[in-house]
Parts: structure tokens; sequence; C-alpha cells
């Protein structure tokens, strides 16, 4: 993720003050690396600062850095900052620092790759200290105030803008919203009512096209309506895995894409013939009165898009879309519609609320944002331990490898709406 346009950088406090909401939050005990593209900034990384036994060989860690910064292909330096209290507070001239051997680890080697560092600071709880300077009279132990970072101009016009930090991924992702038992109850009760119909249409390409009606709904708005009967209809449509990847699909590259992966994967069933249902609040026609169940009229075999677009253009695999390797740039708009969607379905618990978290987790590594990534996906494996999708989410996560589009600039997520300057 890259800084928005007509952002001016007039010391240190401002790009110390940038990172939290590049992040999203406060990093603590992180060491967070940032690119630059002349006098710009470029992308943003964090990572856990190392143990005592990488420390005493620093230079496996500061090989990961560069490779996660080689992504940025026009990056030509690198600053550096630490957020610990450990290991650099000590007031007393010519103490060891903790984390000495890793700074100079990671500027041999990123000078190496040509992004040598021109900055790095340390940042505390209390105070914040530039970690080249030794001049106490313009950088005073222990250090100078947070207080400059957290008022510098910057921050300030960040706040401006619309933009707020929040608490640390593990403390956001945690815990569900307060939802009363007497609503998860409906809700849950809704669902395992949708599930009934919806199992003996799993086959079924007028139902398939039916849900991706009500998910295109959703992806316009950002909202699930308050309904249960709505809400469990959608969560009972994430419980089918097939049906759950097409939603992630459609959301990224559009509903072409999400149709001509299912037919690709053959998940048609010609034999299948009942009539597709959705709830009838969702705009369907010929609703039963008793259910709130609608039934759709038939989708002809002939109206179905197949693998190629309407322009001639092939249409993206499953695959190569849910690694960001295509389209060349995602629908961001729809993607974070249905990130908020997936926020709202998540209560309730089970394999829809797993699906809802692994989509979750999903869009966060699209993002380039691996440590909410992470959070998702561990709570999505807290409500079905071994949820097949999240665990191999999470794999990437930890193996370090970055969704396509998030190691491009010119794709990568813009928190704040605006291309890099």
């Amino acid at each position: 993720m890259t800084p928005p346009e007509h952002l001016t950088v007039q010391g240190p406090e401002d790009i110390l003050g940038f990172i939290p909401h590049s992040l999203g939050y406060w990093p603590a005990d992180s060491l967070v690396a940032m690119t630059l593209q002349g006098k710009s900034l470029g992308a943003t990384l964090r990572l856990d600062l190392p143990g005592p036994e990488v420390l005493a060989d620093p230079k496996k860690f500061a090989c990961t850095v560069r490779d996660y910064l080689r992504a940025d292909h026009q990056a030509d330096a690198s600053l550096l900052v630490f957020f610990t209290n450990e290991g650099w507070t000590d007031a007393c001239p010519g103490a060891v620092q903790t984390y000495t051997g890793l700074l100079a680890s990671l500027q041999a080697v990123l000078g190496a790759a040509g992004m040598p560092v021109r900055d790095a600071w340390y940042v505390g709880d209390s105070y914040w200290r530039d970690a080249y300077c030794a001049d106490e009279s313009c950088c005073p132990l222990p250090g100078r105030p947070i207080s400059d970072i957290r008022d510098s101009r910057l921050n300030a016009e960040m706040v401006y803008r619309g933009s707020s930090v929040g608490p640390a991924p593990e403390n956001q992702c945690s815990a569900p919203g307060a939802v009363p038992a007497e609503s998860i109850a409906r809700l849950q009760a809704a669902e395992a009512a949708w599930m009934v119909p919806l199992e003996l249409r799993r086959g079924s390409r007028a139902q398939f096209e039916a849900l991706l009606d009500t998910w295109e709904l959703l992806f316009r708005t950002g909202q699930c309506p308050a309904d249960p009967l709505i809400v469990g209809f959608v969560r009972a449509t994430l419980r089918v895995p097939a049906w759950r990847d097409a939603v992630l699909v459609m959301a990224a590259a559009g509903r072409s894409a999400a149709s001509a992966g299912a037919d690709q994967f053959g998940i048609f069933d010609a034999g299948c013939q009942l009539a597709p249902v959705r709830p009838r609040a969702a705009g369907c026609q010929e609703a039963a009165a008793d259910t709130g169940i609608a039934a759709a009229g038939p989708v002809p075999d002939g109206a179905v898009p197949r693998r190629a677009a309407g322009d001639g253009a092939t249409v993206p695999g499953y695959g190569e879309i849910l690694l960001g390797l295509d389209p060349p740039k995602p629908d961001w708009n729809s993607m974070n519609n249905l990130d908020r969607v997936l926020e709202q379905l998540a209560p309730g618990g089970g394999q829809a609320a797993a699906a809802a978290l692994s989509g979750r987790g999903w869009i966060s590594w699209c993002r380039g944002r691996g440590s909410y990534a992470a959070a998702h996906l561990g709570r999505a494996l807290d409500e079905a331990p071994g949820y097949r999708l999240a665990e191999l989410l999470l794999e990437l996560v930890r193996r370090g490898t970055l969704c396509g589009w998030a190691a491009r600039k010119e794709t990568a997520w813009q928190k704040f709406g605006h291309d890099a300057a």
C-alpha cells in the first residue's frame, strides 16, 4: 500500500506519523521498512522484530526484508523504523544497543540490492530517536517526545482526510461484534432452513446464477440487509465451496469470470432442473408467503457466459484470480464492499463464519496487509478447525508470498483512494 498524492513530508515526524495510517494501527515490537522512489514514499512493510537467535546472525532476516521490498520495482532507497521500547533507550552514551547488528546487516543487504538505507529511527511508547545521530544537541537522550509524531502536520492531514488508526489486528479481529443470542439463534435457524433446498441445487446452473444476482446487489452497497432470512440465505451460499470461490472471483474480476470458471471446473449437473430459490426480499418473483422463499425463473443454458468475455478477451481462471495474477487490476470497490458484507456475516459461527473470515483474510492478503490476513484466517480456523481455504491462505501469508496485485504499484490497493505520488 502506498501513500496518496499531494502529501508533503517535511521531516521524520511526518514519515513516522504516516506509518500507523498506512498499516491501520500503531505497530509494536516491529520492524517497519519503507521503500523510496526518488523523493516519494513507496510501499510499507511490517515484520515482527526477531529474537536473540536471529539477532546473533541477522543476515538471513535482512535478506527476507530485501526480498519483500524488491516487489517495489521502482524503489531506489529505503527507510527503517524499529518500533520497540527495548534495546535503545539507555541514556548512557556508547551503550551497546540491541539492534545495532541488525541495522548494520540491513544496511549492507539493502545497499547491495540498490535500496540503500537513507534513514533509520527507533520509536517507543514515550520517545523516538534517530538511529544514526549521536549529537545530543539535536538528538537528546533518551529521545524526543512521542507527541512530536502524534501531533505532526502529516498525521493531522491524514485524520482530516478521514484516515484513522485502530487497534492491532490481533485485537481488532479477535472478537465478534456484540450480537444478541436471540438474533444469532434466528440467523442460524434461517441458515439451516436454506441449506435444505440449496443442497438439492448444488449442481444447478440456474441456482448458481440466482445466487450471483443476490451477491451482485451486495457488492454495490457493501451492506447486508438486517432481515435474518436474507442473511441466512447469503451465509448458506458461502457453505458451498464452489459458490464461495465464485463470490470472491466475481468481486475481483466480474461475473463473466465467476461463471466461466464454474463451467471450467464442471460444477453444473445438466440433470438438475429444479427452479432456483432465493429470498423474495432480494427482488425475486413468486414468493411463498409462509417461507419468504422465491422461485426464480430458469436460466437458459445458452445465456450463461463462457470462457470468453464480451470483447473477445480471455476470461482469467479462478487460480490466477485468487493469486492476484489476473486480471491486470481487480475491482477494488467491489472487493472493499465484499469485505464489509463478510464482516456482517461472520457473527453466527460455524462453516459460514469460517468462509466469511477466510474471504476477509483473502481480501486483506490481496491488499498486502499480512497481519490482518493472518488474524482473520486464524479466527476462521477457530470457527472450523481444518477449514481448507483458511489453511491454504495462511500458509501463503506465513511463507511471505505476496499477492500479485499487492506486488505491483500500479495495481496495489490504495487505502486513501489515490495513486502514489
